[in-house]
């Protein structure tokens, strides 16, 4: 998320009732109604309507048309956008599930590189999904206009921070160092960092793999250094 749309974010949240709003479906484990939502916060649904509108207009909200509405007019449903950025208020079901899981994989005695091969699949998967012009396979990234390497390098630092990593890159020319200035499962890489930071690790390496133009050097978990950061060469 560039500046301009993340100071429209914060404007939105910067409200009281919108917070409000936003708080009710970060917890809700179904789409609200307008009516819903209102009823929760004891405020009128016109009241409500507005706000809700400028929400969905910056990107935080995704709204579903129900046909059990009243006739001729069908019923809204809000809930949190699946792409809104993340700030930190999951259902509590989501870090309970990523703790349970990295626990069963710590106790199955999942070395490393098994861990960061499942996250190379996801990493390709993030890559090959990325919009045409953002450096998805290109010999050169067509929106920016940077090489192929360069375009390999921007959708990364991209998408780490759409997935709340902060990335602060360091460019050396041919060498680019990306640290982590934020990790989202702190705590879990701290408790098992054979199995998160190498997730991490095999993230990375899918997607680099997969747009081409770059190649991942050396990746750097918590046990190496604080924050992570990997290191990549640019072609």
């Amino acid at each position: 998320m560039g500046p301009e749309p993340r100071l429209a974010v914060l404007k939105a949240l910067g409200d009281n009732t919108r917070y409000a709003i936003y708080l009710e479906l970060a917890r809700a484990r179904s789409p609200r109604s307008t009516a819903e939502i209102a009823d929760l916060l004891g405020l009128h649904p016109n009241t409500v309507r507005p706000h809700l509108e400028q929400m969905r207009a910056v990107g935080l909200l995704a709204v579903e048309a129900d046909a059990r509405g009243s006739v001729g007019r069908p019923l809204h449903r809000y809930a949190l956008a699946a792409d809104a950025p993340s700030l930190g208020l999951e259902p509590p079901a989501f870090p309970l599930l990523a703790s349970m899981l990295t626990r069963v994989a710590a106790r199955a005695g999942i070395v490393p590189d098994d861990a960061a091969a499942a996250g190379a699949e996801q990493g390709r998967a993030l890559a090959a999904g990325l919009p045409q012009g953002m450096a998805a396979g290109l010999p050169q990234d067509t929106a920016a206009g940077l090489p192929k390497g360069r375009g390999c390098v921007s959708a990364l630092s991209a998408t780490l921070a759409e997935l709340g990593f902060d990335p602060a890159t360091g460019d050396g020319g041919a060498a680019v160092t990306i640290a982590f200035t934020h990790c989202p499962f702190r705590e879990l890489a701290e408790a098992h960092p054979e199995v998160v930071c190498h997730l991490h690790r095999g993230l990375i390496e899918g997607f680099v793999e997969q747009l081409g133009g770059a190649s991942v050097d050396r990746f750097a978990t918590l046990a190496d250094r604080d924050p992570c950061q990997v290191e990549l060469s640019v072609r």
